[in-house]
Parts: C-alpha cells; sequence; structure tokens
C-alpha cells in the first residue's frame, strides 16, 4: 500500500518554493527567488526515490498523521533540496526546527510554513497571489533562501543557517538545526 502511495505521488504534482529579512532586501536573492519560482525538480532513480520516501516516512509519521501530505511533503523536499543543491535531510532538519512540519505554521514575526518564509518575499518577487501555506511554493522559496546564504557564507553552515533564522552571531539555532539533523534525519 505505502509503496503503491510513494509511486503515486512520484508521479503527480508540479513543484514550485523561502527565509527571513534581516537587511534591506537583496537583488541577488530576488532575482534567484524569481527564477526558482519557474524551476522544477524530481528524483533521478525510482528506486532511490522509494526507498529514501519510505525511510523519511517511517520518521516523520508521528508529526505528519496523514500518509499522503507526508509523502508530499518529503517528495517535495528532496526535489528542492536538490535543484537548490542542498541536502535534503538538512532541508528537513530545518523544517523540524522552524515549523515542527506544520505546513499552516506562522512566527510570532509573521513568517509562514514548513520553512518559515516571510511574506514580504512574495511581493518582492511579483508574485503576490502566491500562497506561503503552500508545500511547493514554501519549500522553492526556503531553500533557494537557505542556498543564497550557504553560497554567501562560503559553505560554511552556521552562519548561513544564522542568517536565515536571522540570528546571526547567536548559535542556538544552528546548533537546534544540527542536532536535529544529526540525531533524527541522518541517524541509520
Amino acid at each position: 500500500m505505502l509503496r503503491a502511495l510513494v509511486v503515486g505521488l512520484l508521479l503527480a504534482a508540479p513543484v514550485t518554493q523561502a527565509a527571513k529579512p534581516e537587511e534591506p532586501v537583496d537583488p541577488m536573492l530576488r532575482q534567484l527567488l524569481i527564477e526558482a519560482v519557474s524551476d522544477a525538480g524530481s528524483f533521478q532513480d525510482r528506486f532511490d526515490a522509494e526507498v529514501w520516501l519510505v525511510d523519511m516516512s517511517r520518521r516523520l509519521r508521528g508529526r505528519v498523521a496523514d500518509a499522503e501530505e507526508r509523502l508530499e511533503i518529503l517528495r517535495l523536499a528532496h526535489a528542492e533540496a536538490t535543484r537548490a543543491r542542498l541536502d535534503p535531510e538538512l532541508v528537513l532538519a530545518v523544517i523540524d526546527v522552524e515549523s515542527n512540519f506544520d505546513r499552516f505554521a506562522v512566527s510570532w514575526a509573521g513568517a509562514r510554513g514548513l520553512m518559515q518564509v516571510m511574506p514580504f518575499w512574495l511581493k518582492e518577487i511579483g508574485r503576490p497571489q502566491d500562497n506561503l501555506f503552500h508545500i511547493s511554493t514554501n519549500l522553492r522559496m526556503g531553500c533557494t533562501i537557505l542556498r543564497y546564504y550557504l553560497d554567501m557564507e562560503r559553505g560554511d553552515l552556521r552562519p548561513a543557517l544564522e542568517r536565515y533564522n536571522g540570528s546571526r552571531g547567536q548559535r542556538t539555532y544552528p546548533d537546534r538545526v544540527l542536532d536535529r539533523l544529526s540525531r533524527r534525519w541522518y541517524k541509520s
């Protein structure tokens, strides 16, 4: 049953995806987000996809009860992470810390969705009609922003995560993400 659901989700749905402001809008990041919302991605190998999705679905079961929603989040997270040249497990760790996989989460600062994207980005990229509670939109933008900060920090993950969270100079957020990554998403 789960295998049929995984295969069905792999064959379905197009892809569309964000971070928090700490400085004035960066025109380069704005352009990357504009390009990202029109790009799509997917697993390259069906067998690898099935193995990864089944394993991660088992790990996520306690947080996202609905199997279809859980697999949609995982499929899109993998696709968007791959598109943005990010480790899919890192993206899952960020989502875990940011929203606890609640796609309707809203932070005290107004960030929305799985990766807690600030809504001002939609206006900045000329797509105010997009919805950050849509899994694909949120993941597309979140992964693009995380990649941008990782490049800005020349591959140094801690300061990139600090930028993503708007907590530069503080280790608490990156430590939480890296802890979740090692304890929940990388373990065998």
